[in-house]
């Protein structure tokens, strides 16, 4: 039975039959010996309490040595105040707590009553009896084990205990009050004590509990006013007769408690708790499942990591293969080290002559001997660094390893260009940037329009955060601008217009939430290579490649002309590697070609996307670039009936039409709200700003100023400045794509490449670069043949004259140097092929021809290489194992060479 409850804390009251009953147990010479002996005593007072629980006493042992600590207290005060009485009276238990204390002899109780300490006023005497013979020995030992030190056999029956009660001289009070002097407590059960027990039973029966503030004791009050709490009145108890003895008390207790089984409460506690119970065990059970899924997920990723490790090795071993071939290649076509300066033997550890190949084959062979390779995720193909170009940073994921290299030639130069940018007056000899797409014509205009004072104007709303899709007052705007300018059928919706900082954000937002990683999107080349940073380095989504060309075959009617048919076998080539593609990437107009594609055309690409359930992302940000009359820009929006309205996903921004690339925005249009509310998720991290929101929808709303003053000038001045380029392009008889929509001319220079490669119109980009004039090479946009470059003609004439007249510089010194070498190799030069022109196209098909085998050299088998390393299938066919038996000995270099790595 537990007695630690609110009922029998350590501070309750202790009656005065209650004290002597415990003093009389502590005092014994046993029990103090034992107290002396031990270092923790705790054990001796819980015998003690089990024997008062035997005597009908519930206390714990806790409050039995909190009792004889505050009694020994109340000794010790009264001693070291007093010394000895001096009159008055002392404290009533202060003679026992005396001889205990003093080591005096064991107490024996009796007699009568004693002589007032100085003989100052009465003493009250209290005697009875307090154990019947043998009881101590029949109450104790029961609770008491065999080896216990408090057996107390020795203990004989206690006689009456004489209990002194005089005042304290002390103000304070006692610390137990004194019973009343009547109060004898009788062993055994009496008429009078059957008489109580039954009443308290009649009580019980007609509903009225029993407490034990209610057992009719009278109540005592000491000498300094304290009342004892649990004493009834003296009326009770001449009611009543004579208090019971502890044992029938306890009795009565005992039928109390099996009466009130039968409370309804009891019922209803009894069932909370065992619901409470359920509950826990069922939230045990729970938790142990949710381990064993821990575990089962832990597990499955231990597996998932194993199997990406051997993939990982797999992969090496197949690009030892490719390597393998390209030195079983060399082996064939170079017998001697003259002609090529490559080694004749398959030592791998002879060094290449730095003289005899160039620096980009250079690169590659060291990188293939030094440097591990390295998957370009985006575009399948494997590009190799060497130690010195790729060191891994211990700061960064694998991720951001990545994305710290992912760049190519365009990031090369635009940072080259802003280190030594060109300026007539500061700078003249700085670089002409002719490789980024910008608008350099209308900045006069720009600059007054947006300085007007409609345009300036701070209001709260435009501080605050606003609906992240972009405010309502500019999606509206925005709704109607390509309604008009668009020509569609109907008003366009503001609820499906979404603002993002530029159309770079609006890719990588449309990765994220239509593509999981490594699945890919569909687009024709050559396109504009920023896309691939957009989706690669957020999303980690692929881009699967329709290679378009030159020449004018079968039924394209103009060179790199899209068709369905090629779209058709790129998508099959793709899901026969098992990539999975989740879009088709439309520019209209086309950058770097410059085409605008016609409604029958767009038809038929959206009609090839609904039959294979492929999302249609649109980019028309040129489509007010369109500067001759002779050419009409038709957008998807345009049309009465789009094929798959809930795929087909239009955007637009303000940076080329308008000649701001400085301000970012830009803006999508699609009818599915599911990916509406995605990508306006991701709008808290692409958002414009207020104030930037309030100039765009004042912009666009000014339809007249656009109409007659803008768009006129903007067009006229790219009519003037295309004209003057391609002149001079005429005159140096380089062919190019005659276009009339966008900032750029899509140009050929395969002529003035020694080698049909792409390190050889590397070589012919950096010359360019070395004179201070950039241009962008046809593979930053994954053009499928060499020598294709990129011209951005939308500059201010005398920028284009110098710019120009370095092209026109690094042209005739990188000619001539080609012809000194033809005739040291007495081969005749082609470079005196000029180009057949056409109002629309100048474009020349049979300057270059395919290279003979006996001609093969370094750079075509790197790029033989890198061709076949496009294929997947490829490397699954070519495994680790099959080498290993058809090239044995080839396949025990590599491993020697692995090995030192």
């Amino acid at each position: 039975m537990d007695f630690r409850g609110k009922k029998y804390e350590r501070g309750s009251n202790w009656s005065d039959p209650e004290v002597v009953e415990l003093l009389h147990l502590w005092a014994d010479e046993s029990v103090q010996a034992e107290l002396e002996s031990c270092l923790r005593n705790q054990h001796v007072f819980n015998r003690i309490a089990e024997v008062l629980r035997g005597k009908g006493i519930h206390r714990t042992g806790d409050q039995c040595r909190e009792k004889i600590k505050k009694m020994k207290l109340e000794y010790r005060r009264i001693k070291d105040n007093s010394k000895a009485p001096r009159g008055g009276r002392t404290w009533k238990f202060y003679d026992v707590m005396d001889r205990v204390l003093a080591s005096r002899p064991s107490l024996a109780y009796g007699g009568a009553a004693g002589a007032n300490h100085g003989g100052g006023g009465g003493g009250l005497l209290l005697t009875q009896q307090l154990l019947p013979p043998g009881s101590m020995v029949e109450s104790y030992h029961p609770h008491l084990g065999p080896s216990s030190a408090l057996a107390f056999p020795h203990v004989q029956p206690p006689e009456l205990m004489e209990i002194k009660c005089e005042e304290v001289d002390s103000e304070d009070q006692c610390l137990t009050p004194e019973p009343p002097p009547s109060l004898t407590y009788q062993p055994g059960g009496s008429a009078e004590e059957h008489e109580i027990e039954r009443a308290f039973l009649d009580r019980s029966q007609n509903g009225s509990p029993i407490s034990r503030v209610e057992i009719p004791i009278e109540t005592s009050v000491s000498p300094s006013g304290f009342s004892e709490p649990n004493m009834a009145s003296s009326s009770r108890i001449q009611n009543l007769g004579p208090r019971p003895g502890f044992s029938a008390l306890h009795r009565l207790r005992k039928k109390r408690k099996v009466q009130r089984l039968k409370d309804p409460l009891d019922a209803l506690l009894l069932k909370t708790l065992t619901a409470q119970r359920e509950m826990e065990e069922r939230f045990l059970q729970m938790e142990e499942r949710r381990l064993q899924r821990d575990l089962e997920v832990e597990e499955r990723r231990l597996q998932l990591e194993q199997r990406r490790f051997e993939l990982e090795r797999d992969h090496e071993f197949r690009m030892f293969n490719v390597f393998a071939q390209m030195l079983s290649i060399l082996k064939q076509n170079n017998n001697g080290s003259s002609a090529s300066g490559l080694p004749q033997s398959g030592d791998l550890s002879q060094p290449f002559s730095d003289t005899a190949v160039g620096e980009g084959a250079q690169t590659e062979i060291r990188t293939a001997q030094l440097a591990r390779p390295i998957l370009d995720r985006t575009t399948n193909v494997f590009s190799f660094w060497t130690h010195n170009d790729f060191q891994s940073s211990p700061y960064l994921s694998v991720r951001g390893n990545i994305v710290k290299i992912f760049q190519g030639s365009t990031e090369e130069g635009y940072k080259a260009y802003h280190d030594d940018k060109y300026d007539e007056d500061k700078n003249p000899n700085g670089i002409i940037n002719f490789g980024t797409s910008e608008n350099k014509l209308c900045f006069d205009l720009m600059s007054k329009r947006l300085t007007q004072s409609d345009m300036n104007l701070i209001e709260p709303p435009l501080l605050q955060y606003p609906d992240w899709k972009g405010h309502l007052f500019l999606r509206e705007e925005v709704a109607r601008f390509l309604t008009y300018y668009c020509k569609a059928p109907a008003p366009l919706k503001a609820e499906n217009v979404i603002v993002q900082n530029g159309c770079g954000s609006l890719f990588s937002s449309l990765a994220t939430v239509l593509c999981d990683p490594g699945e890919a999107f569909l687009i024709a080349t050559p396109f504009y290579g920023g896309i691939t940073n957009s989706i690669f380095l957020y999303g980690n989504v692929k881009l699967v490649y329709a290679y378009l060309n030159s020449q004018i075959t079968g039924t394209c009617t103009r060179p790199f002309q899209l068709t369905v048919e090629k779209l058709k076998e790129a998508l099959q080539d793709a899901q026969s590697e098992g990539i999975r593609i989740k879009a088709l990437i439309l520019l209209n107009p086309q950058n770097p070609l410059g085409d605008i594609y016609s409604l029958s055309e767009l038809h038929d690409y959206l009609e090839f996307a609904k039959r294979h359930e492929l999302h249609v992302i649109v980019d028309e940000i040129y489509m007010l670039s369109v500067f001759d009359d002779s050419a009409t820009f038709h957008s998807v929006l345009e049309m009465d009936r789009l094929p798959d309205p809930q795929r087909t996903h239009v955007m637009w921004g303000i940076s080329k039409d308008f000649a701001v690339s400085g301000i970012r925005f830009g803006t999508l249009y699609t009818m599915n709200q599911d990916v509406a509310n995605a990508i306006g998720s991701l709008c808290y991290f692409h958002g414009v700003c207020g104030p930037v929101q309030y100039k765009i929808a004042q912009l666009l709303r000014d339809r007249d100023w656009i109409n007659q003053v803008y768009l006129r000038a903007n067009h006229d001045r790219l009519k003037a400045a295309h004209t003057f380029v391609t002149n001079e392009l005429k005159t140096l008889g380089v062919p190019f794509l005659n276009r009339n929509a966008g900032f750029f001319v899509w140009i050929d220079f395969r002529k003035y490449l020694r080698r049909g490669t792409f390190e050889e119109e590397m070589v012919l980009w950096r010359r360019f670069l070395d004179n201070k004039v950039l241009l962008s090479c046809g593979k930053a946009f994954e053009c499928s043949e060499p020598g294709w470059f990129r011209i951005i003609f939308a500059d201010k004439i005398h920028r284009l004259q110098i710019g120009m007249q370095r092209i026109r510089e690094v042209l005739e010194e990188h000619e001539r140097e080609i012809l000194n070498e033809d005739k040291d190799q007495s081969c005749p030069s082609d470079s005196e092929d000029k180009a057949d022109s056409t109002d629309e196209v100048i474009f020349v098909s049979h300057h270059q021809e395919p290279a003979s085998a006996g001609s093969t050299n370094l750079g075509d088998l790197i790029g033989l290489l890198q061709q076949q390393m496009r294929s997947s299938d490829w490397l699954q066919k070519n495994t680790v194992e099959q080498f290993a038996q058809e090239k044995p000995e080839i396949y025990d270099i590599f491993s020697k060479l692995a090995g030192k790595q």
